[in-house]
């Protein structure tokens, strides 16, 4: 596991600091449903992680 991916990067994989934030927040959430998928990393931890390594990817909604 990574200890600390460089933030320029994620921040240029969200696009801006808060859909970083926002995007690494829901993920978290969803991996706290998952106990098999954490194993002993912390939700946030391994979010970002995913993130950086590209295992979930961001996409921009449609605005109506």
């Amino acid at each position: 596991m990574m200890n600390h991916p460089p933030l320029k990067e994620l921040i240029n994989k969200a696009g801006c600091r808060y859909t970083l934030v926002c995007a690494v927040s829901n993920r978290a959430r969803q991996l706290q449903d998952l106990p098999d998928k954490l194993g002993s990393a912390k939700p946030v931890s391994l979010a970002i992680e995913e993130l950086y390594n590209d295992e979930i990817i961001l996409t921009k909604r449609k605005e109506n």
